[in-house]
């Protein structure tokens, strides 16, 4: 009786050293490794997350196919619609096109009458610069103003620089540039 004494008095020292053990050893892991055990905890879960909605998204996809594949009636319509909306967009190019074309034209012949109107004012012997403008600000006015003075058009002005000057760039600005001293001890005596 005594031996099964020992053995039930050894055993709860036994689980209790174990519990200890696994209790020591399980602390250790969370005080060390605690952060980022909580870290990849939720990276994984997120990427889970991202991943299941993938694949839903894929299933249905792929079910979709299934059924357009075994549909063809459907497919027929989504041609057709597809054809029909490309043929639209091609028609209103082509009428852009056609208007660019027509503005173009008459550019072109704008100029051309402007050539032959500044032709024969040479010819008679007048300023042809004046008489071309002339046309252009009562083309803009047609009624009588009431103001003597004529605004002048941003586009008659001249640009204070040309195009191309951009002050950062550290080019074409003129001959005040930075250079940086000479290295080394000064040459003083």
């Amino acid at each position: 009786m005594e031996r099964d004494g020992d053995q039930l008095s050894a055993r709860p020292a036994l689980e209790t050293e174990g519990l200890r053990f696994l209790h020591v050893t399980v602390g250790s892991l969370l005080a060390t490794y605690g952060w980022y055990i909580v870290f990849s905890c939720i990276l994984l879960y997120v990427v889970f997350q991202k991943l299941s909605t993938r694949l839903r998204a894929l299933r249905q996809r792929h079910l979709d196919q299934a059924a357009a594949a075994l549909e063809p009636d459907i497919v027929v319509k989504r041609q057709e619609a597809l054809a029909a909306a490309r043929l639209k967009m091609q028609e209103e190019l082509n009428a852009q096109v056609e208007k660019h074309k027509e503005k173009l034209r008459q550019l072109e012949e704008e100029k051309r009458r402007q050539k032959i109107e500044m032709w024969d004012s040479m010819q008679e012997g007048k300023s042809y610069k004046g008489n071309t403008r002339k046309p252009q600000q009562e083309e803009d006015s047609p009624g009588p103003s009431t103001s003597s003075v004529i605004p002048k058009r941003k586009s008659d002005r001249k640009p204070l620089r040309g195009g191309g000057y951009n002050p950062l760039s550290g080019e074409g600005g003129g001959t005040c540039s930075w250079r940086p001293g000479r290295r080394g001890p000064s040459s003083g005596g």
